[in-house]
């Protein structure tokens, strides 16, 4: 009778774990018995144990047999010699790979932000603005190939093109590769006998660009717009990446905003409360008569349909929202102040609560 423990009490799975599971057991195992992280005195054994547990259970055809006939089945066969199925385990928990070289493909250029600032009414109604950016191109002289004209780069002879190096390890599982960049051509797996004069082999140069950026009607401050494309030129072939414009919106001296609404503050004096009047109101457009009724309090609000800013996503435009605040006269004539005077008499001194105040009519225009 074998001495070896049951492959599925090592892992800690049922004999109807799937592959997942097997996986998911096999690395919690692998990572606590790693001889160079665990510093027992049985660890190394372990750890052994373990990977030739899930060699064996994550094979379908090993596993078959040895369903069938124990450890006899796969005849005292799994060992360490092929780690093609969990190499990548090994370089996930401990940094070394598996000795498959690793080609470097095409990689897409950096992202670029630029910040723009735009007045309150660019915003509102949206414009065309230039930008000059300064960001890297493709060498005009070399074409981004770094080398000068009527040269060409040549095939790394260190690591024969690939851009990766590979360095033989031995350890107790025995040998393995450790794939790393290739120090002489810096992964490009070609090295520039002559360097291009303009940009010194580096295939890029940095220039200055005007870009035209279209802002559409009713964007805010902290929006962004994506430019496809206009980032810096890729490498190995790749595409550009994007460049992506954040927007800064100038405060306005009279309007704020609020949502796709435009709110105004109104003064009026006493009397225009009082009586009544037609005042000329500012909007986005120009001057407009609203009307003021008679008994008009500090906090009441008007609302001026589709006077505000346009929906940045579908149609129509918000309000404006005008609210109005009662000016009391800090400074009277003699004759202004005779007049408040007989007038207090006819209004009498008593003082009645407010129900419903100025932020209540406030919560109400802005559905708080």
């Amino acid at each position: 009778m074998s001495s070896k423990r049951d492959y599925y009490e090592v892992l800690g799975v049922s004999r109807a774990a799937d592959a997942n599971e097997l996986k998911r057991s096999y690395r919690n195992l692998a990572r606590q018995y790693h001889p160079d992280i665990n510093k027992a005195s049985d660890a190394e054994e372990r750890f052994k144990e373990v990977n030739e547990a899930y060699e064996v259970l994550s094979d379908t055809d090993k596993r078959r047999a040895y369903d069938r006939y124990g450890h006899a089945g796969v005849n005292g066969n799994a060992g360490y010699t092929d780690f093609g199925g969990i190499g990548d385990i090994f370089e996930e928990f401990f940094g070394f790979g598996t000795g498959r070289a690793r080609r470097h493909g095409p990689r897409r250029g950096n992202d670029l932000q630029y910040e723009l600032e735009i007045s309150f009414e660019e915003a509102v109604f949206g414009c065309e603005k230039e930008m000059e950016i300064q960001r890297l191109e493709t060498c005009p002289v070399c074409q981004g190939t770094g080398a000068e004209p009527g040269t060409t780069p040549v095939r790394c002879s260190q690591c024969n093109g690939t851009g990766e190096v590979r360095r033989v390890q031995q350890s107790i599982l025995g040998s393995f590769v450790n794939v790393a960049t290739c120090p002489t051509c810096r992964g490009e797996g070609e090295t520039i006998p002559m360097p291009c004069n303009r940009c010194h082999g580096n295939k890029r140069v940095r220039a200055a660009k005007t870009i035209t950026v279209k802002i559409p009607a009713g964007v805010n401050d902290g929006a962004r717009i994506r430019l496809a494309n206009e980032g810096e030129p890729g490498s190995r072939g790749g595409p550009p990446g994007h460049m992506y414009v954040l927007l800064r919106v100038e405060p306005h001296n009279i309007f704020r905003r609020r949502g796709d609404d435009i709110v105004l503050e109104l003064a009026v004096n006493v009397a225009q409360a009082a009586l009544g009047d037609k005042v000329k109101i500012p909007t986005l457009e120009g001057e407009e008569t609203v009307s003021i009724p008679s008994g008009t309090q500090t906090g009441r609000i008007f609302r001026l349909r589709n006077r505000g800013v346009p929906h940045l996503r579908h149609g129509g435009r918000g309000d404006m929202l005008i609210i109005t605040q009662v000016v009391v006269p800090t400074e009277l004539d003699e004759a202004q102040r005779e007049l408040f005077s007989e007038l207090g008499k006819t209004l009498g001194k008593e003082v009645i609560p407010q129900e419903r105040g100025f932020m209540d009519r406030l919560r109400e225009a802005f559905n708080l």
